[in-house]
């Protein structure tokens, strides 16, 4: 839940209800923008368990508003189908059954265009709902639900990444009209070193922006003198790594991940195929030739911790990317379907940038009452945190304070790397 301030007056809830309708229309037409390229087919497929059917993501994301929002609020509102609740609940224990996650692509039905009225009944009734006067916390849960169908878009995209890439036919996902991509050949800089004095810094997000509770609240935390890389790892490291035998080098591993190398057999990133020493690269564009200059991708937390060990440096704590990326970076998140060459990028609208951080509470941090408590807290173990934002992510939620997370053998995302080393 956000942890903005709410100004309760009647003139300011229904400024900031204006406001959130057009965030609103603007959240839920991207969603159906990214879907569109899409087949029924490529819809309904579910190539992992951790990979959900695009379908399902655009009807998962239409019964949050409508669990949290619409059943609530509207006393006139009738459910489109009573199994909706059934099929799109994602994991809120407190709203009742849900369908088993690994078995959501055996859902031929609904079909898209049944998805598609879902969606649209979600809409008018929430248009309905935003004629009337609300609450500062039914706008707070409306805000939420458009941070979550955005999260959802990046999901939607990481997933149909990877359910194309499981076809031999290597088929592209047609992409939108954006910016030209810079140059993939351009000079990669040599790694610079932003470095701190350490001592007491906060972190943590405080203001009037919105963010999720996990980002707070803001503390102090007491940092050593440390040294943050100015730019992400690239593929042309990586190929070192790859050439200096770090897929067979059990000294490099933390156990676990020496085990899940072994048991999944990784010899390079996800999407990567080495032949005989070429490398093409597996992109929502489809296959190309692996550009060096660009940020490695696709990687686990378990790669990104051996290839810092094997580069004699090691993964940031969260505290010393967020302290480092406030006092050197300004947010910035271009779009993209491919991370761009690491020439002159930041600290966002690349890749996510593994931390040795485990997701853990910040202290002082307490759920909030209700099933909507279970969209971040129930998560906080046996997950690492990322920072930054991908090129996939949507505007505003590169942000310093925010923190993603995924399982450490997680590979699917569009998780990098960014060194650290004490001082």
């Amino acid at each position: 839940m956000t942890r903005a301030d709410s100004d309760p007056t009647p003139q300011t809830c229904a400024a900031r209800a204006a406001h959130l309708r057009v965030a609103y229309d603007g959240a839920r037409a991207a969603t159906e923008t990214l879907a569109a390229p899409l087949s029924a087919e490529d819809q309904t497929v579910q190539s992992m368990p951790d990979v959900s059917p695009t379908k399902w993501h655009r009807g998962h994301t239409s019964w949050f508003f409508e669990a949290f929002l619409l059943l609530p609020e509207l006393p006139d509102y009738e459910q489109r189908h009573p199994m909706y609740a059934y099929l799109f609940n994602s994991y809120y224990e407190a709203l009742g059954a849900r369908h088993p996650r690994p078995e959501r692509g055996m859902l031929s039905r609904p079909g898209i265009d049944e998805v598609a009225a879902y969606r649209r009944h979600v809409d008018e009734a929430t248009t309905r709902l935003l004629d009337r006067p609300l609450a500062p916390e039914t706008l707070d849960l409306l805000e939420l639900g458009i941070h979550h169908e955005q999260q959802h878009q990046e999901l939607l995209l990481m997933d149909i990444k990877h359910v194309l890439s499981r076809s031999p036919l290597r088929p592209s996902y047609d992409p939108l009209p954006r910016a030209t991509r810079a140059g993939s050949e351009a000079e990669v800089p040599k790694v610079g070193w932003i470095e701190h004095s350490g001592g007491a810094v906060r972190i943590g997000h405080e203001g009037s922006r919105f963010s999720f509770d996990n980002e707070s609240p803001r503390h102090v935390v007491q940092l050593v003198p440390f040294a943050l890389a100015d730019r992400p790892v690239t593929c042309g490291e990586w190929m070192e790594f790859v050439d200096d035998g770090g897929y067979t080098r059990p000294e490099l591993w933390l156990s676990e991940g020496w085990a899940t190398v072994q048991a999944q057999r990784w010899r390079a990133p996800l999407y990567w195929d080495v032949d005989d020493g070429v490398v093409s690269v597996f992109t929502l564009r489809g296959p190309r030739a692996l550009a060096p200059g660009e940020p490695v991708v696709h990687v686990s937390y378990f790669e990104a911790d051996a290839f810092a060990r094997w580069a004699g440096a090691r993964l940031p704590t969260e505290a010393e990317w967020e302290t480092a990326a406030t006092e050197s970076d300004p947010e910035d998140a271009p779009f993209d379907l491919h991370p761009r060459t690491v020439a002159g990028t930041g600290f966002y609208g690349t890749v996510w940038q593994w931390t040795q951080s485990s997701y853990s509470p910040y202290p002082g941090f307490r759920p909030d009452p209700g099933a909507v408590g279970e969209y971040n807290g129930k998560f906080m173990v046996n997950q690492q945190v990322l920072r930054g934002s991908a090129c996939i992510t949507p505007a505003g939620h590169a942000r310093r304070t925010y923190r993603n997370f995924f399982p450490a053998a997680a590979r699917w995302a569009f998780a990098g790397l960014r060194l650290a080393k004490d001082l």
